[in-house]
């Protein structure tokens, strides 16, 4: 946290393909040691083959996918009395939009299937229908905040 003054955010530019801003953090996200062409190949190879099947609307459907993993609550903890306690907490919407987008990549990462792209599309087609790891991950983060209700007078 600055010390003085406000640090504004950057925008991202959107991706060259579909246009949109969430493609672009998805990509830089999933992206390792700066391999950006290698990360754009992972998202945009299941997008084109299922567009040539039939699935409309990628962006549509990560956007899906991102609305059902994001968190309405979380938990933040604090230091009271030497003890730890997990305060809920709503939190930003950029916040949650980078939860949602880091638990559908890590999720897709500890998948089963052979190969990143499968993994991956796997994942967003099982957030866009409220299932899958991703999911579970929101659902656990909902139910330590509901848990931790108790606590959350000291939200400040």
């Amino acid at each position: 946290m600055p010390r003085k003054g406000y640090i504004a955010k950057r925008k991202v530019e959107p991706d060259p393909v579909y246009g949109s801003d969430l493609v672009t953090k998805f990509v830089n996200s999933m992206m390792w040691q700066g391999k950006k062409s290698t990360a754009e190949g992972i998202f945009y190879e299941p997008c084109v083959s299922r567009e040539e099947k039939g699935w409309k609307g990628p962006v549509r459907r990560c956007k899906k996918a991102g609305g059902n993993a994001k968190q309405a609550l979380g938990v933040n903890s604090r230091r009271l009395g030497g003890a730890n306690h997990h305060v809920p907490d709503e939190g930003n919407a950029a916040r949650r939009n980078s939860l949602a987008i880091r638990w559908l990549i890590t999720e897709s990462r500890g998948r089963a299937e052979k190969g990143m792209i499968d993994k991956l599309t796997n994942e967003l087609l099982d957030a866009s229908s409220n299932r899958g790891a991703a999911i579970n991950k929101k659902e656990d983060v909902h139910r330590m905040a509901e848990a931790n209700k108790a606590y959350a007078h000291y939200r400040w």
